[in-house]
């Protein structure tokens, strides 16, 4: 039985996600993780590779399975909050350039019916939409194309020479040069969206458009809404001109909707050269022109006159749908701002987590803008060395000797951050193997409130600090997380979350000068 997923499908799909973000009930969260993903030299366990950070800097593909995904979570670093101020649908950008063809807007492209310029048999993969110089976009509903008149065909219509630049409500040409293009005005990229979002490859589209009470995007779709203004159908594409019986006037457009009418106009042979939309109406899915032939009539070379169908309603009434809407951008700035996103780890991983759990409460969802996924701990005043990012570290504590990898030092505040992976515990591969080490290195055991040397660095915990805030110099400094007898655990309970998307780089080294855009795209 042959079937396929549609693009509608994958729309919603995107819609569907968006939606998930922003429901309050939800937290998600855009998170680095994994500051030493391995080099020839220093293989550091289970989910690095050699390769990784050593020539040619190859990361390997994610695996997908719970063993992984639980992994991610260990090594995690630290994540900022996905709001509606960081996540948009995309769609492809195409740029108007003057002496371009573009396809116009048809509800009827199919692998039988080829777009003519591009090609496609897929509206969404056609240039039928257009973001011009000033971030004004707008949608082709006409060309300057036209089938068999008289014996002449301009298939791939006209090219373009006039930029639209108007925001008229209802279609328009765009200049004066008559190269027939009739274009239909959606929206304008905000500024702040042109900031966060702008890229060479995609058109970022506003948010909640069926709902937004933006005036500017209200107008234009409350102005699409066919069942309010009757004005569903905009354009009547002559396929054939045909010849001999047909009238000047205007005449009705049967199907499954209603009040729609094009007004057409003949040459002296009786063909059509013109059709024009007087009247939109409303409710179609299809559509054809009413002539008024008589039953017994002979049309010996009839006229082909397609009727274009718009989305939903109308054009600009449902923008998802009508541009194609099935990738979603979703962006995160880590800075200096705040303790909890330090600016001396380094990181090969960029993930998102939906719903991580708060660390010491279970079943609670964490709904904080960012969170620190690493613990933590204060070393003392006599401590003055240089630890290195990725090291590992011990502590014997009663509970046995607690393991962990550096992932950050600040040297102002004397904090160390840590993280634990399975990595420590099974070496370089998870084995099961049975081992002669397996009782004194298997279990994961916490770093704690003890005098008890950390090693190699020889450093000591600081067991009188507590509190969230500590004092360098004549400063308060916030240490975004709340330390207990000179520890503090992360957080997030890193068992918690789901890792919906995983993306493996060559390792990124932070620093104060610099802050690190984060742009994941989701396509559906």
């Amino acid at each position: 039985m042959a079937a396929i997923v549609t693009d509608q499908f994958r729309i919603a799909n995107a819609n569907n996600f968006v939606d998930s973000i922003l429901d309050i009930n939800n937290s998600y969260y855009v998170f680095l993780g994994l500051s030493n993903p391995g080099t020839t030299s220093t293989p550091v366990g289970f989910g690095r590779s050699t390769s990784w950070n050593s020539p040619p800097f190859n990361p390997p593909s994610p695996v997908d399975n719970q063993q992984y995904l639980s992994h991610y979570r260990n090594t995690s670093l630290f994540g900022e909050k996905l709001t509606s101020s960081n996540v948009r649908r995309i769609v492809r950008k195409v740029s108007w350039t003057s002496n371009t063809k573009y396809d116009m807007y048809r509800h009827d492209y199919s692998i039988f019916n080829l777009s003519p310029n591009s090609q496609s048999a897929r509206l969404y993969d056609t240039n039928y939409y257009v973001v011009n110089s000033e971030f004004r976009v707008y949608m082709c509903l006409y060309n300057g194309s036209h089938g068999n008149i008289g014996g002449v065909s301009n298939v791939n219509g006209n090219t373009s020479q006039d930029e639209p630049t108007f925001t008229d409500l209802e279609p328009s040409v765009a200049g004066t040069s008559g190269d027939g293009y009739i274009w239909k005005y959606l929206f304008t990229i905000s500024p702040s969206d042109i900031v966060k979002f702008d890229s060479t490859e995609y058109i970022v589209l506003p948010n909640d458009w069926g709902s937004s009470t933006d005036f500017q995007i209200q107008n234009v779709r409350d102005a699409g809404d066919s069942n309010v203004n009757n004005n569903q159908i905009k354009t009547v594409y002559i396929e054939n001109g045909g010849s001999g019986i047909y009238k000047p006037g205007t005449y009705a457009i049967k199907g499954d909707g209603v009040g729609a009418k094009v007004n057409i106009e003949v040459n002296t042979s009786g063909q059509i050269t013109k059709a024009t939309v007087v009247t939109g109406g409303s409710g179609y899915t299809f559509g054809i022109i009413d002539f008024g032939h008589e039953s017994n009539q002979n049309i010996s070379n009839p006229a082909k006159l397609i009727p274009i169908i718009p989305p939903s309603r109308g054009h600009g009434y449902d923008l998802y749908s009508e541009l194609g809407a099935d990738k979603v951008l979703v962006y995160s700035r880590f800075d200096d701002s705040t303790k909890d996103f330090p600016t001396d780890t380094k990181f090969a991983q960029v993930g998102i987590i939906k719903n991580p759990e708060k660390y010491s409460s279970v079943g609670t969802i964490f709904t904080g803008n960012q969170y620190s996924s690493l613990g933590s701990i204060k070393l003392d005043s006599t401590f003055s060395g240089s630890p290195t990012i990725g090291e590992a570290i011990t502590q014997d504590t009663i509970n046995g000797t607690a393991r962990g990898y550096i992932a950050s030092y600040d040297t102002e505040t004397r904090v160390l951050k840590y993280y634990q992976d399975r990595s420590l515990n099974f070496g370089n591969t998870l084995d099961q193997t049975d081992r002669n080490d397996v009782t004194a290195k298997a279990s994961v055991v916490s770093f704690a409130s003890t005098t008890n040397s950390i090693t190699p660095i020889s450093g000591s915990v600081d067991i009188n600090f507590s509190g969230i805030t500590t004092t360098v110099g004549s400063k308060q400094v916030s240490l975004g997380v709340t330390f207990s007898g000179g520890v503090a655990e992360p957080e997030i309970n890193k068992n918690t979350g789901d890792i919906i998307y995983i993306d493996n780089r060559a390792l990124v080294t932070r620093d104060s000068r610099q802050k690190e855009d984060i742009k994941i795209i989701l396509e559906f």
